[in-house]
Order: structure tokens, then C-alpha cells, then sequence
């Protein structure tokens, strides 16, 4: 497989200059208070989403960062339309352009999705269709959304491909997804996202199943197409070295709601969330004293208070009082950048008192 390099970025320049100028800042994007409750047997209810709040510009990358099971792809499958409408309660809004994603209809949705806002999942080999060969899986996006032939979307086809920066693209074009190694098919999903130059591409965790060359490979041509193309990004991961690489803005989720948001360089220099802090700490460090263990987060994610009651993240955080569980806890400004936190006692602050401690 080719390395991500000025061939492919000479390629995606080129193409990009046939591209109108875009306001970079305009806010592409605004999510007001998105909620999502799946209804379960016997009345009773599981709220992965809890007025998450967020906004994209064209050209800036916005990254969700947190555990599984904190709402990430939740919140991208509720705005792009894809959950299922059975048990499923949704509210809040989505705002694409003026437009609230959240009430438009199947057709309207559908017109969207692969002309300005596209998805990149998780696993290339379960997103492609196993039976249909790479070439008709692209182009299929481009003579569903553009007025194309056939012969014309293939070469566009191979083109996108080439671009992408996936080896011999014609013969590619006729093999299927198991002929093709999980980079190259991560590729190929990144080339079907981009086949009609979307305004916003979500991206959920794509590189979870790429080993760490490949990974670096795919987030540079992620970072091209940002830069070039004006493209706004939202990208979901668990993985706080993409976000550092590649991320303008972060938020991190836990429990269904952001807990702090902040500029990528300001949340890593001052985490004022404790549960930041603690994500931070048990990354190994290349500078940190040999043999020195990490400081993993006690607990697991299961272990959550309602955000009605109390900050979620209490029965796991050291630093939890009893003012930790009296109420409902809102985003409070801190620091520099637009840096918001949901915590009582955030970090650089003084520890509470002894003898209120939990």
C-alpha cells in the first residue's frame, strides 16, 4: 500500500480546486440538546444520549472523544437519520444549514446522506457489502446523487480510489471487500464518503481496526481532505492520540453528556474534568519513569448516578464529595478558548474539605 504523501495530496489539490470557496465561518452544523431514549421491555427506558450539545465549522474537525458506551455513536446515528424508529425516542435538534436533521423525512434524509453529509463507520468489513465488488459500491453513490453514466462514475470511481491512495485502482474496482487488506477497505470506505464532495463527514472511530502504520496513514489523508477540500469533520473515538493529531475542538462524553469541552491544545495542557484527567493518566507515557504503573479509572462505566441526581462519575472519582450528588450539574466556562466543564470540584481546583468527602 502506497504511504499518504505529496502524490495523493498533489492529486486531492487538483481535484479540490474545481470545489467552491467555502465560509469557514459559518457554522455547518449545530446540535441544541440532543437526546436519545431506547424503550425497553416492561416500561422501562435507557437514556444513551442526554442534551448533548455541539457545532462544526467547515475546515475545523470537532472530535467526541470517550469510553464505550459514553453516547458517541449513538449521537452520529441519531443526527445522520440511521436509528431505527421503533422504541426510540429522539429530541433536540440537529441543525445542517438551517435544516433540522431530526425532522426531515426518509426521502429528504436520503437525498442528504452521500451528496453533502456522509459517514465513515467503524469496521470496513462489516459497512461494505460482502457480495458486490468494491467498483459498484462507489459508484453507486455517484449515479445515485450526481446525473452520471455508468462509464463516467467508474472512471470517477477509480479516480477516488487513486486519490485515496489505494494501489492499482482499476483492478481494485473489481474486487471484493475480502480481497483487500483492512486498510485498503478502510480506504475504499473513505473513498465511497467522499464520492460527492460532501460539506460534513462524521467519522466513527476509523482506525479502530487498522494497526498503528496504516492508522497514521489514514488520519493524514483525513487531515489532507480537511485542508483541502474545506470538508468539516466530527470524528468519534475512544483514542486520545487521534484526537491530538488531528482534532481543533474535543468534547468528551461520558454517561450520555459532554462533560467538558474545550481547543485541543487547552484540554490537554489544563484538564479541568476529572474523568479527562483520569483518561489522560493512564496513557503510557515515553517519558515517564521506567516501570512506573499507570493510574487506571476505578470502576467501569456501569457504575453511573442518574444526571438528574448527581455527576455520573461520582462512584468512580477520587475526588467525589457529598455536593457531588445534590442535583443536576450543568457545562460552567473555565479557562481559555470556549473550555466548559461539568464538575464540582474540576481539576487545578482545591480539593474539598476532609470531612465532606464521600
Amino acid at each position: 500500500m502506497s504511504h499518504s504523501g505529496s502524490p495523493v495530496r498533489d492529486q486531492t489539490l487538483t481535484k479540490a480546486s474545481t470545489r467552491q470557496p467555502v465560509n469557514r465561518n459559518e457554522v455547518l452544523l449545530e446540535v441544541k440538546d440532543l437526546s436519545v431514549i431506547f424503550q425497553q421491555r416492561h416500561g422501562r427506558a435507557t437514556r444513551a444520549v442526554d442534551k448533548v450539545s455541539f457545532s462544526v465549522k467547515p475546515g475545523e474537525v470537532v472530535g467526541i472523544v470517550g469510553e464505550s458506551g459514553s453516547g458517541k455513536s449513538v449521537t452520529s446515528m441519531a443526527v445522520m437519520g440511521l436509528l431505527p424508529s421503533r422504541a426510540t425516542q429522539i429530541a433536540g435538534e440537529a441543525n445542517y444549514r438551517g435544516r433540522n436533521l431530526l425532522t426531515l423525512g426518509a426521502k429528504e434524509m436520503s437525498d442528504l446522506r452521500g451528496r453533502e453529509i456522509a459517514m465513515v463507520f467503524q469496521d470496513p468489513m462489516s459497512s461494505l457489502n460482502p457480495v458486490i465488488p468494491i467498483g459498484l459500491q462507489v459508484t453507486e453513490v455517484l449515479t445515485r446523487h450526481n446525473d452520471i453514466s455508468r462509464a463516467d462514475a467508474r472512471g470517477e470511481a477509480e479516480d477516488l480510489l487513486r486519490r485515496c491512495g489505494i494501489p492499482d485502482p482499476g483492478r481494485r474496482l473489481r474486487e471484493y471487500p475480502h480481497q483487500l487488506s483492512g486498510g485498503m477497505r478502510q480506504r475504499a470506505l473513505i473513498a465511497i464518503a467522499l464520492a460527492c464532495k460532501p460539506a460534513l463527514l462524521i467519522c466513527d472511530e476509523p482506525t479502530t481496526a487498522l494497526d498503528v502504520t496504516i492508522q497514521a496513514q489514514v488520519l493524514e489523508l483525513l487531515k489532507e481532505l480537511v485542508n483541502d477540500l474545506g470538508t468539516a469533520m466530527v470524528m468519534i473515538t475512544h483514542d486520545l492520540g487521534v484526537v491530538a493529531g488531528l482534532c481543533d475542538f474535543v468534547n468528551v462524553m461520558y454517561a450520555g453528556r459532554i462533560v467538558e469541552s474545550a481547543p485541543r491544545r487547552e484540554l490537554f495542557a489544563h484538564p479541568r474534568h476529572r474523568y479527562t484527567e483520569g483518561l489522560l493518566q493512564s496513557i503510557p507515557r515515553l517519558d515517564a519513569p521506567r516501570g512506573e504503573p499507570l493510574t487506571p479509572i476505578p470502576g467501569t462505566p456501569r457504575d453511573v448516578i442518574a444526571w438528574s441526581k448527581a455527576c455520573a462519575f461520582a462512584p468512580r472519582c477520587r475526588h467525589a464529595a457529598d455536593d457531588c450528588v445534590v442535583g443536576d450539574l450543568n457545562l460552567m466556562p473555565m479557562g481559555r478558548g470556549g473550555h466548559q466543564v461539568r464538575c464540582v470540584h474540576p481539576a487545578d481546583a482545591p480539593d474539598p474539605p476532609q470531612e465532606i468527602r464521600r
